[in-house]
């Protein structure tokens, strides 16, 4: 959501479609002039980014409008359920910077919708079906062709009351029966063709234990829920459009009944909005579940997952997730967002937040020759250029450093500006050096590399208009410490993993997705906490993971300093 709009402010903000109708349904005076959302997970799952796009609309449209958004849990699926699941989804709402007005469940409703359900079948409007769910299937015909009436349709008012005690009372096996709503069997949309509204499920609700046996279906539960709490505007995504006429039905019989509808001037009103879909992603929670249960990542917080608690371990913050939302903004079309737009908007908030620390991530050694052997000095490193606040942290200083080995070339290039023998450079935070060679072992390969420094060029004293080109980030070899790092890239090979129809997906799964090695880092790390925002100089955007201990740090990447993806995948085809 946009921010709060400020009264001093003659420029207004543009609006989105639903805020325009909002604003039009206020200025109506509709629903008594207020504004109450409500975010309606079930707890099925862990939360992902897509959520995170649902929760922003609706708790941000209540904050400014000064309404309410409840969180209500769509808990009528007792199988899938579970405590764990709500209580991810709690952490999660409050991590992105939201809190809820009252909490809420379908299963507070169930005595409620219980009753409606038995209003419309005395009513005639509700009948009990023993076919099965094949057969149902079947009879509703096709978008072009008119369905086929149950031989239960006309099942006599009393016998179908009988049959839906039963069906809660146990009495009746899953699949044997269910209870549909009498509308239109030759109605347009397909939804209005007898829907289904209860079925029998026997297993313990995480709520209600074995109170309840029929349990409503979504488009039943929903649409009253919303009802008996107040809720203005149902806000849905677009897979729910079709949907919307029958929300209304089910409100316009439930007010029809006096002991449970009737409340003077007001009637929620369902608005629907595009799904949040990213590139190298999938958002199906049946295929995160899959990749979860067959270990093909490290559980649900696998900071490869699209999940918000993936994100937050990954080092995502949650400003940089809202800026996101608000970047690509709410429509009525679907449209693929490229996933880079998410880490730019990553990039931009940790430049600005993130403290920049030093870590060698391929190492190898360099001396400098004419430094005193023995002698350590204490530099100070700013904590964030970003930030005039920030302070800064001491680094140690001493004659053997490590450095990234791709930070030297022995035979380089005329424009390669980094440590090269005969060529000067700048060790961050310290003095200027020049190269004067290297040493191979048996194989060829370097393994140390040799400097001399000027003790003229510490930083912060005056150069006499000496500049050198590069500037190389270091760690010093005895207060330095060994690290794992955790180097994390998209879970998916392919643009669109979704897309392909195919395929299954996980043969979609990129191999190099995570790459885990040792580096060194500056021993100020062990002094942050889990979770700490980091600039890994030079390299890219890092966190601690929750896993670190004293004895083991580790970290993730959350992304790099620029995008290589595209150049990459443009590399390789």
């Amino acid at each position: 959501m946009a921010d709060n709009r400020n009264e001093e402010t003659t420029e207004k903000k543009s609006l989105n479609f639903i805020e325009f109708a909002v604003e039009n349904d206020l200025k109506e005076g509709k629903n008594g002039g207020k504004v109450q959302t409500r975010f309606p997970p079930e707890p099925n799952g862990y939360l992902h980014i897509g959520h995170a796009k649902a929760i922003c609309l609706d708790f941000g449209l209540a904050q400014e409008h000064n309404g309410i958004c409840n969180l209500r849990f769509d808990d009528t699926n007792p199988v899938k359920e579970d405590v764990e699941y709500v209580d991810s989804i709690k952490e999660d709402i409050q991590w992105l910077g939201f809190e809820w007005g009252n909490i809420y469940y379908a299963s507070d409703y169930f005595q409620h919708l219980w009753d409606f359900a038995v209003a419309l079948i005395k009513k005639g409007k509700a009948y009990i079906d023993e076919q099965s769910a094949e057969e149902i299937a079947k009879q509703k015909g096709t978008p072009t062709q008119p369905g086929v009436d149950s031989p239960y349709r006309n099942r006599p008012i009393e016998e179908s009351l009988a049959l839906f005690e039963k069906m809660n009372a146990g009495e009746i096996e899953e699949g044997a029966m269910v209870l549909r709503a009498k509308i239109d069997m030759a109605n347009a949309n397909m939804h209005f063709r007898d829907p289904i509204i209860y079925r029998v499920i026997k297993h313990p609700h995480h709520r209600t234990g074995d109170t309840w046996k029929a349990y409503p279906m979504y488009d039943f539960a929903h649409g009253q829920s919303d009802y008996f709490e107040g809720v203005t505007h149902s806000l849905c995504t677009l897979e729910f459009e079709v949907h919307r006429p029958l929300y209304d039905y089910f409100i316009d019989e439930l007010i029809d009944i006096p002991t449970l509808g009737g409340k003077e001037n007001y009637r929620p009103r369902q608005i629907e909005f595009n799904r949040l879909n990213l590139t190298y992603t999938v958002m199906s929670k049946r295929k995160l579940l899959t990749l979860v249960k067959e270990n093909l990542v490290n559980g649900w917080d696998d900071p490869r997952m699209p999940t918000i608690c993936g994100f937050r371990r990954r080092g995502y913050s949650p400003e940089a997730i809202r800026n996101f939302i608000n970047m690509i903004g709410y429509t009525k079309y679907e449209a693929l967002n490229d996933i880079s737009l998410l880490e730019a908007a990553v990039r931009e908030d940790l430049n600005k937040r993130s403290t920049r620390v030093s870590a060698v991530l391929n190492p190898i050694k360099l001396i400098i020759t004419n430094y005193p052997e023995g002698q350590v000095e204490v530099m100070e490193a700013i904590n964030n250029p970003e930030d005039e606040t920030a302070g800064s942290h001491p680094i140690e200083f001493s004659r053997e450093l490590w450095m990234e080995r791709e930070d030297f070339m022995e035979d380089a290039p005329k424009k390669f500006f980094r440590m090269t023998p005969g060529q000067e450079v700048r060790l961050k935070s310290a003095y200027i050096v020049k190269c004067t060679g290297c040493k191979k072992d048996e194989n060829g390969e370097v393994v140390e590399v040799y400097c001399e420094y000027d003790p003229n060029t510490k930083s912060g004293m005056p150069e006499s208009g000496r500049k050198v080109k590069g500037t190389l980030h270091w760690v010093s070899c005895a207060h330095s410490i060994s690290a794992e790092v955790r180097l994390y890239d998209r879970l998916f090979k392919v643009e669109n993993p979704g897309a392909e129809q195919d395929a299954d997906f996980r043969e979609l799964l990129n191999p190099d997705s995570l790459k885990v090695q040792k580096c060194y880092v500056e021993k100020y790390l062990k002094e942050l906490p889990p979770l700490s925002y980091l600039q890994f100089q030079r390299i890219g955007y890092f966190n601690i993971d929750k896993d670190s201990t004293s004895e083991q740090l580790i970290f993730n990447r959350t992304v790099g300093l620029k995008d290589n993806w595209g150049k990459i995948n443009t590399q390789n085809k």
